[in-house]
């Protein structure tokens, strides 16, 4: 009899791991083409577990992830930076940084964009606290740099790109594959002479008991990862 009591408890203990909401921090990077397929899969597999993504700036996910707030979060790191030891992390997906455009910007005419093209246009930034803020920053080394527009995230960058508001630099794979690109609303090319390196890291505080959900979704972002980069377009 306590045998069996035991294996209940022990079983709700672990449906109750199970069937809780997993919360996600992105800085909107790969939402489309990695984010959102992996989310669909986990909630195949997992149809009692609610999926909370949150949109932060990647100094918030880090805060927040410490504190216990998010179970994963999913930032970018430029190839070189160090990566903070108090997570685990995993690296997902490789890029570039690139220039986003409307189709029908003078930049789209060329097979890349160089730094002095970036400097004759309108320019949506990231605000302060994302790494593409600090990678625009880092490539234009202060040359008259003077954001046009400043926002929160990918998502906000591509809506202002495809409504005519200017371009903005944004890696690779947040680009290729998105909505707005596949109806023609926008475009992009690469940096001339720019070799830097996106990475897309998947991070977690370090723990000795992570739940069992946020284990399963970690392993869904790892395996859709792998799928998206052995295909012809990705980064």
């Amino acid at each position: 009899m306590l045998d069996a009591v035991d294996r209940l408890r022990s079983a709700a203990g672990e449906q109750h791991r199970i069937s809780r909401m997993v919360r996600v921090g992105t800085v909107n990077a790969a939402t489309v083409p990695l984010l959102i397929p992996a989310v669909r899969e986990f909630r195949a597999a997992h149809p009692v577990t609610q999926v909370e993504v949150v949109g932060a700036q990647q100094t918030d996910i880090h805060r927040i992830l410490l504190e216990g707030g998010f179970d994963l979060g999913l930032v970018n790191h430029l190839e070189g930076d160090d990566v903070p030891a108090e997570f685990e992390s995993t690296e997902l997906l490789r890029g570039r940084p690139v220039v986003c455009v409307r189709p029908d910007s003078p930049l789209a005419s060329a097979p890349s964009v160089s730094v002095d093209d970036l400097l004759d246009v309108p320019l949506i930034g990231m605000r302060s606290g994302y790494v593409m803020h600090r990678y625009v920053h880092r490539l234009l080394d202060g040359r008259g740099l003077s954001f046009a527009y400043s926002t929160d995230g990918a998502e906000m960058g591509k809506l202002m790109v495809a409504e005519g508001l200017g371009a903005t630099v944004l890696p690779d794979f947040s680009v290729i594959g998105d909505p707005l690109e596949r109806r023609g609303a926008l475009t992009h090319r690469p940096i001339s002479g720019d070799t830097t390196r996106v990475l897309l890291m998947l991070q977690r505080r370090r723990a000795e008991s992570v739940p069992q959900a946020a284990r399963d979704l970690h392993e869904v972002f790892v395996r859709t990862a792998r799928t998206l980069s052995a295909t012809p377009e990705a980064p």
